[in-house]
């Protein structure tokens, strides 16, 4: 059984009340389209991912520079952008069952996902949903302000995004009954009988003003968790040098087993301890003939790979590089640039500071280079 996912990004974000778009706003260095998708990407199941975005929003999106998705132009409403997209699959007669998401709601767990997908099994639709547990109320007019709905509260519920369905059945029903669409695509079915609903979950809330947004960060920041790395390197003639991935010119290199760079090492090595996932000699050992002379810019990308495998965005990364040559400031941009991509974050995230030892001990004699990290890094889910 596999799928397609519509994200829907195409809103004007009119409640938010800023000029970059809620679903663009960005925590851990990443949007909240970029949370959705890289919690999308873990599954197998889904092919085919599809996101809906404001015309507006054009260059905002493809500066996000998105992989392996299909941009599609929204409409005026929520329902043409929907069907915009639906169409789209249909044509090109994509997986015949399909996710329908919203991008302001990042904070769907892996748990309910696989969930949404594993029910679709024996269900025309699975949707997630919310019971209201506060007391409900209802404006009559003026004479009768307040109608408090009591015990048929218990029959009332909310519903959540990702929303699944039969990619064929619910084009049909968007082009043949819009004008009975609310505000989700599950109020297009007349009968709910049809429909598999499953619990969701108080955390899977909609962005929709800044107050649900600092929420949102503050749930993130709750996760956080830091991590120190620390690596030093003797020079010595014949071997190369190898300063965040970046080759030096110089008479003198930095020795070890690998390529020697103590700038990466540090990182890897802050961003384990960061997710609590033991150190770099534990994940390459220098016993190992498989890590002899190997790049640590190949060693970084692995370890990069495998933390988004178990939950984790990069926060942020402060580095101090110990030498006393060469000289660190002529080389910073180049090294931000060389780690912002092997890290997969933005340049803004990273901090560099060359520091020397006056001339003291080995480091000042020009005998080893040095460097320490502390990375800070968020657990999604």
């Amino acid at each position: 059984m596999t799928f397609s996912l519509i994200i829907l990004a195409g809103g004007n974000s009119h409640r938010f009340g800023s000029n970059i778009g809620k679903t663009y706003q960005k925590i851990g260095g990443k949007s909240l389209i970029e949370i959705n998708l890289i919690k999308a990407q873990k599954f197998k199941q889904i092919k085919k991912i599809v996101i809906v975005y404001n015309k507006k929003d054009s260059k905002r999106l493809k500066s996000l520079n998105l992989k392996n998705v299909k941009l599609i132009r929204g409409g005026k409403t929520r329902q043409k952008s929907t069907f915009n997209a639906l169409k789209y699959l249909v044509s090109k007669n994509g997986p015949n069952k399909v996710l329908i998401h919203d991008a302001a709601r990042p904070n769907f767990s892996i748990r309910l996902l696989d969930s949404i997908l594993r029910n679709m099994k024996n269900a025309r639709a699975v949707v997630p949903k919310i019971i209201i547990q506060d007391a409900i109320k209802q404006i009559i007019d003026s004479s009768r302000e307040e109608y408090i709905v009591g015990k048929k509260r218990d029959n009332i519920f909310l519903t959540q995004t990702p929303q699944a369905f039969n990619l064929r059945e619910v084009y049909h029903l968007h082009k043949t009954n819009s004008d009975k669409y609310k505000d989700d695509d599950i109020s297009l079915y007349m009968d709910l009988n049809q429909v598999k609903f499953i619990d969701g979950e108080k955390s899977n809330f909609k962005i929709t003003d800044k107050t649900d947004f600092e929420n949102l960060r503050n749930i993130y920041k709750s996760k956080q968790s830091v991590g120190i790395g620390f690596d030093v390197h003797r020079l010595v003639p014949k071997r190369k040098l190898f300063l965040a991935g970046l080759k030096i010119k110089s008479k003198l290199g930095t020795l070890g087993h690998s390529d020697g760079d103590p700038v990466l090492h540090s990182i890897t090595d802050a961003i384990l301890g960061a997710c609590k996932m033991g150190d770099i000699g534990q994940m390459f050992s220098d016993k190992s003939k498989r890590f002899k002379n190997i790049r640590s810019t190949i060693l970084l990308k692995y370890v990069v790979d495998q933390i988004k495998l178990k939950g984790y965005l990069i926060n942020n990364i402060d580095i101090n590089i110990i030498t006393q040559t060469p000289k660190i400031k002529n080389l910073k941009n180049k090294m931000v640039n060389n780690i912002a991509n092997l890290c997969e974050i933005s340049k803004d995230q990273i901090n560099i500071k060359g520091k020397t030892t006056e001339k003291l001990g080995v480091i000042g004699k020009e005998k080893a280079i040095a460097c320490e990290v502390i990375c800070s890094v968020i657990k999604y889910d």
